[in-house]
């Protein structure tokens, strides 16, 4: 297998505070790979890191085979950035940030200009291409950072939080645009006409929603600095299948308390309006038994209890009280 990224056992300090620790990373060809965590848990400084924006303490990464500290022109090269806050320029227009960037890696205009307008309509920004960037809406300026990155052909887009702040339909396009251009690679299509179908291509970036990372072939969730747990959103749930049950209830909040004194019970946590509850391994039956004699089905209870598949935030959860 051809790793697009293969990171070692980096480490990054500032001051006496750890950012990452002993953190290795492996993103595959055609792969779109989600780093999640809380505030704080060294998600942006790893992907700093990998972009060579920052040097690590300790440890190496090699992008698309190039050594980041030794070739760092090269690797960054095969790069596509977009940072967590917008960074382009707000006085200059869609077109002519996209041309400063690509101008900036050294492609001539009768390279990049038929590739932006291609990128751009690729986006659905091409009728705004001379429009001001500080005129975009928040979902527009971030797919104006993802025509940015793309313009030099990047095997790997590197995104920190790029959808936090904007709209869930927007969150919604930008998704779509993320899995064309992975996909292209996957399935030897060239996702935008001149792409070279054999150039494979891949994703890593942060993230705070769950139901983004659900979308990920694979999520890393990361701890004060350090990657705790790995793998496919399914084999992640694995480990907490048969102890999720769902509450559903007119005062979930009041009835929180009594449930969290229940022997078995190790966590209950609002989603929503309802309660989840995580039980500990083999005591699903016996709990359910005892709900069912608190609170009766059929008899003006108003509360109904039902065992549930395991989403990642309940991972998360469980992996974060560790």
């Amino acid at each position: 297998m051809t790793f697009l990224i293969e990171a070692s056992h980096l480490r990054k300090t500032f001051g006496e505070t750890v950012a990452v620790e002993d953190l290795s990373l492996h993103i595959a060809d055609g792969e779109i790979y989600g780093l999640v965590g809380s505030d704080g848990a060294g998600k942006t400084t790893t992907i700093r890191l990998l972009v060579g924006a920052l040097k690590p303490d300790s440890g190496y990464a090699n992008v698309c085979g190039f050594p980041l500290d030794k070739k760092t022109e090269q690797a960054r090269a095969q790069l596509g950035y977009l940072s967590q806050r917008f960074s382009l320029y707000e006085d200059l227009t869609v077109l002519e940030n996209i041309r400063f960037f690509a101008e900036l890696r050294g492609l001539t205009q009768s390279e990049w200009l038929p590739r932006s307008l291609e990128i751009l309509e690729f986006v659905g920004l091409h009728a705004f291409r001379d429009r001001r960037a500080g005129q975009l809406s928040g979902g527009m300026k971030q797919k104006l950072g993802l025509a940015s990155a793309m313009v030099t052909r990047p095997r790997l887009l590197l995104l920190d939080e790029p959808t936090t702040g904007v709209d869930p339909v927007t969150r919604q396009d930008f998704w779509q645009l993320l899995i064309r251009i992975v996909s292209a690679a996957l399935f030897d299509s060239p996702a935008i006409s001149g792409e070279d179908p054999g150039n494979s291509r891949g994703v890593l970036l942060t993230t705070p929603y769950m139901d983004e990372a659900s979308r990920c072939h694979r999520v890393g969730f990361m701890r004060k600095g350090k990657l705790i747990a790995e793998g496919a959103p399914s084999e992640l749930r694995l480990g907490l299948t048969g102890r999720i049950l769902e509450l559903r209830g007119q005062s979930p909040i009041q009835l929180r308390p009594a449930l969290e004194k229940m022997e078995g019970v190790e966590d209950v946590r609002i989603f929503g309006d309802k309660l989840h509850l995580r039980v500990a391994a083999g005591r699903t039956d016996s709990i359910l038994s005892a709900l069912a004699l608190v609170y009766p089905a059929g008899a003006g209870s108003g509360v109904e209890v039902r065992l549930v598949p395991p989403t990642l935030e309940d991972v998360f959860i469980a992996l974060t009280e560790n």
